[in-house]
């Protein structure tokens, strides 16, 4: 089996239970899994390969809970542009019914590599427009070869006013998602591909396909994820529609668990709070998306407090308009220092979010750490660049100072990004690629 040796790293973060920062530090695996983490000088003097990354801060891989990747192909369209929520959904809809399975896999693969140049590793996709074709099939193949593991998660959009062309059959998406379960999901340690279930929203689904899909999903040990109370549009239909608090219904459906977590939670009240940390739910923080729209802003240092499980999402790229990983870390840092005070949300805690947060959100235990027995995914990023110039905490400047890309990245010990290269596709052809697709889709009508 192949080895591996990280070594000379200015600082090796490794999320581990005492946090430990190591400098000079590295790590050292076999097929993939870390067998050794330490000072350089306490490592094996030699592998098949050898990393030298003096210069270089090396973190757990970043782990992304939440993005719509199809929506790369509307960034920055002017009708969305100052919209809120529901506004800007009015103004893409359009365009997004005449996604191609062609589209859907030039958008995943060129928002996947935004990601790993980003420092990530894990991905969790949300795909709910299932239009002209498009499969979650597509996705899929699509992702293999860029080489981040990969969450796919099969959403719909069953609502009876659901417009033309988008509506599926609560019959045909419970039969669509059995199918994917059992020709996908993988939930050995270390797997590289993994399929939950989540419909797309309350309002877009009926209570039953939320309990339907529960019932699944745990059939076979799958995860749990919807968009939840990110606007008080959906707190007002909670109420005044389905007749139940938040809470209330997220129980009445089974949507309580550690196999669920939810995106945004930007109206999330006290008692949820306390219902998710007794329950295990846990929460992905979306703060770039939710200030584009004006949503708000989640309370993310009241959930920690109270015991929830918190990750990060960069969201679709088209109500973030980017797919960069650390960047989110940063403004979820800086929006909660806006809200709170400067002490409110350390750096450090930023960055645990992006890690060993996204891990749990995820249900991994294999990944977000750098410690024995879990898998050689990380980033490293040069201090070297003028960003980190004058940096006296090397840690905390990845995202106190501008972030960026990594120069390093490695999923299961495999480098798929190299002296800031992507090493899996060639990124111009994807870049055409993707631009190609989005034309199509923003053509004049």
């Amino acid at each position: 089996m192949s080895t591996l040796l990280v070594k000379n790293a200015v600082v090796l973060v490794t999320m581990d239970a005492e946090r430990r920062e190591i400098a000079e530090g590295g790590l050292f695996a076999r097929a993939g899994v870390i067998e050794q983490v330490g000072p350089t000088a306490s490592l094996p003097a030699a592998a098949d390969q050898v990393l030298d990354l003096s210069g270089h801060v090396v973190l757990p891989g970043l782990v992304n809970g939440h993005h719509h990747l199809f929506q790369g192909l509307t960034r920055g369209v002017p009708a969305g542009q100052n919209a809120d929520l529901f506004g800007w959904l009015k103004a893409l809809r359009p365009y997004w019914i005449r996604l191609t399975p062609a589209a859907l896999a030039a958008a995943t693969r060129l928002g996947l590599a935004e990601l790993a140049l980003s420092g990530c590793t894990t991905a969790a996709d949300h795909h709910y427009l299932h239009v002209n074709g498009c499969r979650l099939d597509d996705q899929i193949e699509a992702a293999q070869p860029i080489g981040l593991r990969f969450h796919a998660l099969r959403g719909s959009t069953t609502a009876p006013d659901t417009p033309d062309g988008q509506r599926e059959t609560e019959a045909a998406v419970l039969a669509d998602c059995r199918r994917l379960l059992e020709t996908y999901h993988d939930r050995r340690p270390f797997a590289m591909q993994r399929i939950g279930l989540a419909p797309g929203a309350i309002f877009a689904n009926s209570p039953g396909l939320f309990r339907a899909s529960a019932e699944l999903a745990r059939s076979y040990g799958a995860g749990l994820h919807t968009h939840w109370v990110e606007v008080q549009g959906e707190v007002d239909y909670l109420r005044e529609v389905l007749r139940q608090t938040p809470e209330a219904y997220l129980e009445s459906v089974g949507w309580v668990g550690d196999d669920v977590w939810l995106a945004h939670c930007v109206k999330l009240t006290a008692a949820e709070m306390t219902l998710f940390a007794r329950t295990g739910v846990g929460v992905c923080h979306c703060p770039n998306s939710n200030a584009r729209t004006g949503a708000g802003l989640a309370p993310v240092p009241q959930m920690l407090a109270a015991g929830v499980a918190v990750g990060l999402g960069v969201d679709g790229s088209a109500s973030n308009d980017a797919g960069q990983l650390l960047a989110e870390a940063r403004q979820a840092m800086l929006f909660q220092r806006l809200a709170g005070g400067a002490a409110a949300f350390p750096a450090r805690l930023a960055l645990e979010l992006a890690t060993l947060g996204g891990a749990r959100l995820l249900g991994r235990a294999d990944i977000g750490a750098l410690t024995p027995g879990r898998a050689a995914d990380f980033a490293a990023w040069d201090l070297r660049q003028a960003s980190f110039a004058g940096a006296a905490d090397p840690v905390a400047a990845l995202v106190l100072c501008h972030p960026v890309n990594a120069s390093y990245v490695a999923v299961q010990g495999r480098l798929i990004v190299s002296e800031g290269q992507l090493t899996t596709a060639e990124l111009p052809v994807l870049v055409e690629n993707h631009n190609r697709a989005a034309r199509a889709l923003l053509r004049a009508e």
